[in-house]
């Protein structure tokens, strides 16, 4: 009887596939059997690329005139510690009665490699069909609908042709750079550190981050501050009164002048306490009021690199972590896949949003949750999204944003307080784009003395629609923005006359950028070297990053483990260490690209050009190793 063969990535994600299809499987030595399927898994990576000195034991030696290392064909290798279960998969893939055998590998460009991998040293059996089953969580009807749906694994190939790439490229990179430069550089570093013998590690991905975070930090140190003098007034009278800033404008006696630090402020103290002196005794006038009302729409999904920043903020837990936990929760069937970039829906998710909704309704026993759902009931809040900011085809590659499944509260009461929390998030930051826009009363007044302007405003909540769920200090409105009576500010007209009561000559000072935090970095690290704080200007001018999402927390943790970078283990702010700055140094002075963000998201932007057949993997290749002869040739001349 013929048999169908399905591969996941680990024995628990294979329990789950063989819950789904319902099967009575029996338990074997690395898989489970039944009358119509075998399932069996792999442990992480069971395949790898081998060390240069498999090609010749002399390579074992790190020496100039090895260099540039770049075999025509490469050599892999089966991982001593999993040797036991690639023997098992290797034996199943290769059984006669297997006619169809399904790829349900992690649904990315690395769980792609990882079996692609395997499937390259094992020989499958020829007859065999070969199929790939993508899912976007772990519930049963997803598990089902992926493998109903799954197409032919050769749809696939240009993903795993990207796939070898990046792996090829990063083993190029390493290898090659890591040995020049120590060769090069290594006595002198080890000597400046106090260290007897030293390696330095380059890497196409982990060098720029170590070169966002030395730079950053001698930004800092480099800083000086430099102070500058505002001038605020107090208009009204004894009952009611506002405070207003004064700003330069084309008509003011001190337009272009060197006595100016910038626009709101004086270089000199005495300057600035002259200029309030020569408008004392003068009456204000209200020359304009702007009145508007601001709609304001809950912020997009959450993607991984968001989620890591958010949960680095509230709960100083490092990126690796939070990946680890929600995957986790999508191990649970509670979320959707975690390792994807998209922060929006696609039309065909969210025509079935309602399920997801439901699910949390009758299964997700939190109160304050529970008081969302039953607003967005009593209210009749529209669940069509389908016009919205929120779903966008376009936009989404691999997988759509981090959501709740509305499932899987069976494995819910279990989990780690930390793991209930972030689930939390998740869910909230997805109830909150059923719920209207928050609205805001905003009011400009600008007034004048003898044609030199000031500015007061003042914002105020009138509805909070999605900050309802999402919460925010900033909206009660005890907390309106530079003003401390909004009431006083909307009762003014303009062309009305109102009293000064007195200036005040407030001292500021330029201040030096922060440190990245763990979760920083990695928003960072998706915006190519850019850290944008704004959440909207971060969506309009995202772009290919560097690293990926499936990848980034483990580049920050690399860096930590090679003493490259310190993380505070309560704060999580990243410092470069003596050896970090060292090495960046290093390649600062050698090959100062290696440091330049855009060209690691270039190299990322071809990875996905192979991805999406836009040009061919040797061209990339090709690439690849003319970069690196060229840079190997000039330091070997030079140095």
């Amino acid at each position: 009887m013929s048999k169908k063969l399905l591969i996941t990535e680990k024995p628990s994600v294979a329990m789950e596939f063989s819950k789904a299809l319902k099967q009575n499987a029996v338990r074997k030595n690395g898989y489970l059997e039944s009358n119509e399927w075998i399932i069996t898994w792999c442990v992480g990576h069971l395949v790898t690329m081998s060390y240069p000195e498999a090609y010749d034991e002399k390579l074992k030696f790190w020496r100039l005139d090895t260099l540039p290392f770049m075999p025509e064909e490469y050599k892999y290798e089966i991982i001593p510690a999993v040797q036991n279960q690639f023997e098992i998969v290797k034996s199943l893939l290769q059984r006669e009665d297997v006619e169809e055998i399904y790829n349900a590998g992690d649904s990315g460009r690395e769980g792609e490699y990882i079996q692609r991998l395997v499937f390259m040293m094992a020989n499958p059996n020829p007859n065999a069909k070969m199929k790939r089953v993508w899912i976007d969580s772990q519930t049963e009807e997803e598990i089902l609908r992926g493998i109903r749906e799954a197409k032919d694994s050769n749809e696939y190939n240009s993903l795993s042709d990207s796939a070898f790439l990046r792996a090829k490229e990063d083993y190029l990179i390493g290898i090659n750079f890591s040995r020049l430069l120590s060769i090069i550089f290594g006595r002198r570093v080890a000597k400046e550190i106090n260290e007897e013998k030293i390696s330095i590690s380059v890497g196409r991905v982990m060098t720029c981050v170590l070169g966002m975070v030395v730079e950053r930090e001698r930004e800092i140190k480099n800083f000086v501050k430099v102070p500058y003098y505002k001038i605020l007034t107090e208009f009204g009278d004894a009952e009611s009164s506002f405070k207003a800033e004064w700003k330069v404008n084309e008509k003011s006696k001190v337009y272009n002048s060197n006595k100016l630090y910038n626009e709101t402020g004086f270089k000199k103290e005495d300057t600035a306490k002259d200029f309030t002196e020569s408008l004392m005794n003068k009456k204000a006038k209200v020359v304009e009021v702007k009145k508007t009302k601001q709609k304001e729409n809950a912020p997009l999904l959450f993607n991984l690199a968001e989620i890591q920043n958010e949960c680095t903020k509230k709960f100083k837990i490092k990126p690796d972590e939070t990946l680890e936990i929600i995957q986790n929760l999508y191990e649970k069937k509670l979320v959707t896949y975690p390792r994807t970039d998209s922060r929006v829906l696609s039309t065909a998710v969210v025509k079935v949003i309602s399920k997801n909704l439901n699910g949390i309704a009758k299964g997700y026993k939190d109160e304050e949750v529970q008081g969302y759902i039953n607003k967005m009931v009593n209210e009749k809040y529209s669940t069509d999204l389908i016009k919205t900011k929120y779903v966008n085809d376009s936009k989404i590659t691999d997988h759509y944003a981090i959501i709740p499944t509305g499932q899987g509260y069976e494995n819910y009461d279990k989990l780690p307080d930390l793991h209930k929390q972030i689930y939390k998030l998740i869910v909230k930051r997805f109830i909150s784009i059923f719920y209207p826009a928050a609205q805001f009363n905003k009011v400009v007044v600008t007034l004048s003395i003898d044609d030199e302007l000031f500015y007061a405003n003042g914002k105020t909540c009138v509805e909070t629609g999605y900050l309802e769920v999402l919460k925010n200090k900033n909206t009660d409105n005890s907390q309106d923005e530079k003003v401390e009576n909004i009431e006083i500010l909307n009762t003014l007209k303009k062309d009305n006359e109102i009293e000064v009561l007195n200036f005040e000559t407030k001292e500021a000072e330029t201040s030096p950028p922060t440190r990245y935090n763990s979760g920083s970095i990695i928003l960072a690290m998706e915006n190519a070297g850019k850290l944008i704080e704004d959440e909207k200007l971060r969506e309009q001018i995202k772009g290919t990053g560097i690293g990926t999402s499936a990848t980034r927390a483990e580049i920050i943790k690399k860096l930590e483990r090679i003493s490259y970078i310190s993380i505070n283990t309560k704060t999580q702010i990243i410092t470069p260490t003596q050896k970090g700055e060292k090495i960046y140094d290093v390649v600062k002075a050698s090959m100062p690209d290696m440091l330049n963000p855009k060209l690691t998201a270039s190299w990322e932007k071809g990875l996905e050009m192979v991805a999406n057949k836009e040009i061919e993997p040797k061209i990339f290749m090709d690439k690849l190793e003319t970069y690196i002869n060229s840079k190997i040739e000039k330091l070997v001349v030079k140095y």
